[in-house]
């Protein structure tokens, strides 16, 4: 082999190692997991849904909430959304995300919104379950029945869970506030 040769195959060898690193996709295997929350939805058409780290939690019509529980298949991975199938893969959801605004990987969220195993909210109140049912909060919920109800908050309006009120976006333009009281129960909410 010459010299000529020899850099070539070794610069093609490179190439392809480097394309291999840069063209490989975000996720390449399917995966099942578990909501941890209610997610909230809104579709145009009965086959593909749309959702938000925003939790647009009354985006008006087409609004439909995938439930706590339910059973989804994660089939694709960007930066900004992941997508799911759930009911059997009757329905798709493309769920938009935002790395800056949640401080976090998208990865993160998803540990934070889902799990590998099935999750139980055993032990909550009537109120709770009435909320989540609902997709609601309602005064005398716990924070945890407001998470499972409404979903994660997004962090750049609720930095913490800690904080004595949590931010939910109703839908692109309007927001709710959900405010806690010492005990951690819900005392009001605020359009």
């Amino acid at each position: 082999m010459t010299k000529f040769a020899t850099r070539n195959a070794i610069f093609l060898g490179i190439l392809y190692l480097l394309l291999g690193l840069f063209l490989q996709p975000v996720f390449a295997d399917e995966e099942i997991r578990y909501t941890k929350y209610n997610i909230h939805t809104q579709s145009k058409d009965a086959k593909i849904s749309k959702a938000s780290y925003a939790n647009y939690t009354n985006p008006g019509q087409g609004h439909e909430i995938v439930p706590a529980g339910s059973e989804i298949l994660i089939t694709d991975k960007s930066r900004k959304s992941f997508t799911f199938t759930y009911n059997n893969g009757s329905k798709k959801v493309i769920y938009e995300f935002h790395k800056k605004r949640m401080g976090m990987s998208l990865d993160e969220y998803l540990d934070k919104i889902t799990s590998a195993e099935p999750t139980s909210h055993t032990g909550l109140s009537k109120e709770d379950k009435k909320g989540i049912a609902e997709g609601k909060a309602y005064k005398g919920m716990s924070r945890e029945g407001v998470l499972v109800a409404l979903g994660y908050p997004a962090t750049h309006r609720t930095p913490s869970l800690d904080s004595t009120s949590w931010t939910y976006w109703t839908n692109r333009f309007g927001t709710i506030v959900v405010v806690f009281d010492t005990q951690g129960l819900v005392s009001e909410v605020r359009d």
